[in-house]
């Protein structure tokens, strides 16, 4: 019988923002709708993945009126 250990949240983070940082320069600057979608994981998720890029200085979000448009340093 083996065991999996499950992925830490911690770690799903970090994998989620590296998927973010692909869809990014596979697309160019999308709002923050468009990206949520794109990764497909859940919106939370994704603010804290670009919340990881963001610190790391690697992640540009600018306001546009009501949206907000993520891009790549």
């Amino acid at each position: 019988m083996s065991t999996v250990s499950p992925v830490s949240p911690v770690a799903h983070i970090g994998e989620t923002a590296g998927v973010v940082w692909k869809v990014l320069v596979e697309n160019g600057p999308l709002s923050m709708a468009r990206l949520v979608k794109a990764v497909g994981e859940p919106r939370d998720t994704v603010m804290q993945a670009l919340g990881w890029l963001a610190r790391e200085d690697k992640v540009w979000i600018e306001e546009d009126g009501r949206t907000r448009v993520v891009s790549l340093r």
